[in-house]
């Protein structure tokens, strides 16, 4: 296939280009930096701000910066089309635009990003390597990838070896769904970056044309939104004595009543669990999508309808709330907080402490417990207390 490339360096958009195929009916591709359309905007009003790369580091009015954000719209893009296509070579004569052919633009890949900067980078590298080691066990995004910045040719002739967040390494966390995918990495070290890349808005319940791009943006931001929130909430999940006797009572309000979700039970337990690999679904999740989850880790039988009576204890408990004109559930905030503090007290304290006498425990932590055991010991036999026959 031939295709022609035509690069544009824009006033107001700055570097973009349009491809167009060769042959009929001449599919076309336009591409665009909505970010350097901001920091042309926001210099052109006269607006201080600190680049960082594909972003801003610092901005004297971040309100205004928002709003001149918020201008870039459909109109403004067809604009821009509209204005170029006159300009480059095109296989489309006048006669033919009379006669209806022409192009109409619709979305093949939207990025909407959210840019977190740090005052110490230091600080930045911490809080990301904390989020990574977190998500390993829990949570499972799709991929978690560490990028290389030395250039590997054919020719090396050195031994590869791994090490992770070490000089020279970018690790990055992907989690997708369907056709859309979310990103997560530090950007220039000093930057927690999230970007939500939608390839097809059929996945969101979009149509794709360009008309439909503030609600792409909408939904992207949404996204961007529950991820900030999964990473602040995993980092510190301890739950407040009223939020955990609330959970772990049965519901009983308005005529409505379901059964508690307690501690230490086997399937709250894995429910909780099942949870913690749903907080990067982009879409939610189903009946059938948490219930395989769930009884992989439950190890017996779970059907469909303890399923929907689990879902019903959980949204009544307020853990989970049901997307509008759908099937599919979110973890609120709270729930995010309950699954990841149930399973994290469970699974990295409660059982490696009950465990910790053996191996492959720390030997100085078995020798502690084992003065503990032979000080229990002594005073049992002082009170004069037998086992019973």
């Amino acid at each position: 296939m031939t295709v022609f490339y035509f690069y544009i360096l824009d006033p107001a958009f700055g570097v973009g280009f349009i491809k167009i195929c060769s042959y009929f009916p001449y599919p076309l591709k336009m591409w665009v930096n909505g970010h350097e359309w901001a920091k042309r905007q926001a210099a052109a009003e006269g607006l201080a701000f600190t680049e960082l790369a594909n972003g801003f580091a610092s901005c004297h009015d971040s309100a205004q910066l928002q709003a001149i954000c918020d201008r870039l719209t459909p109109a403004r893009l067809q604009a821009f089309f509209n204005y170029w296509i006159t300009r480059v070579p095109c296989p489309f004569t006048r006669a033919d635009r009379l006669a209806g052919y022409w192009w109409q633009l619709s979305m093949r890949q939207v990025e909407v990003s959210r840019t977190l900067v740090l005052d110490a980078p230091r600080q930045a590298r911490a809080f990301f390597e904390a989020l990574v080691a977190d998500n390993i066990g829990i949570g499972r995004p799709a991929v978690v990838s560490m990028l290389f910045a030395p250039r590997v040719q054919r020719n090396t002739q050195s031994i590869f070896r791994t090490r992770i967040f070490t000089e020279g390494t970018q690790v990055r966390l992907d989690f997708s769904y369907k056709h859309c995918r979310v990103k997560l990495y530090l950007k220039e070290g000093r930057a927690l970056r999230i970007e939500t890349i939608v390839n097809d808005p059929d996945d969101l319940d979009i149509l794709k044309g360009l008309a439909h791009l503030p609600q792409v943006q909408k939904v992207a931001r949404q996204i961007n939104a529950r991820v900030l929130t999964m990473q602040c909430v995993g980092q510190s999940c301890a739950i407040e004595t009223a939020l955990f006797e609330r959970v772990s009572q049965p519901y009983v309000r308005e005529g409505q009543r379901t059964g508690a979700l307690r501690f230490g039970d086997s399937r709250v337990m894995a429910l909780a669990g099942a949870l913690c690999l749903t907080v990067h679904a982009v879409a939610g999740f189903n009946n059938r999508s948490l219930r395989a989850l769930v009884a992989g880790l439950l190890g017996t039988t779970y059907t469909t309808s303890q399923m929907t009576y689990d879902l019903r204890r959980l949204r009544l408990h307020r853990l989970i709330r049901r997307l509008p004109r759908s099937n599919a559930y979110l973890l609120t905030p709270e729930g995010i907080r309950v699954a990841l503090f149930y399973t994290k007290v469970h699974d990295r304290l409660l059982s490696p402490l009950l465990a910790a006498d053996k191996s492959p425990a720390p030997l100085p932590l078995r020798r502690a417990l084992h003065v503990i055991d032979e000080s229990v010991d002594f005073y049992i036999d002082h009170a004069l207390i037998r086992r019973a026959a």
